[in-house]
């Protein structure tokens, strides 16, 4: 498929891309490349490749699905810088906001 420079010109049109006169012969030898190339790749036969997300035929590894209560309450409070685990419960002391 060959581009000519009218059809570069109304593509940069289009895309709101300025585009000088002198560069339109240039982008159509480059457009025009970039297309014979991409209709050699549809000759190639791929109907016996099967589709594929990557180019590694590797399995994801998946962890359980179990839904648990988290348990690391004591565990974050631990790493705050005033907290307060009294026992009741585990929480933050912030400073007071209202005046």
């Amino acid at each position: 498929m060959s581009v000519d420079k009218a059809t570069v010109a109304r593509i940069a049109h289009l895309a709101r891309i300025g585009v000088g006169e002198d560069e339109l012969e240039p982008l159509a030898a480059e457009l025009s490349g970039i297309l014979n190339w991409i209709e050699q790749l549809n000759e190639v036969d791929t109907e016996t490749v099967p589709p594929m997300a990557s180019v590694h035929d590797e399995a994801l590894r998946w962890r359980a699905d179990v839904i648990n209560d988290g348990g690391k309450q004591a565990d974050v409070v631990a790493n705050a810088p005033d907290g307060d685990n009294d026992g009741d419960g585990a929480f933050f002391t912030v400073p007071k906001v209202i005046e």
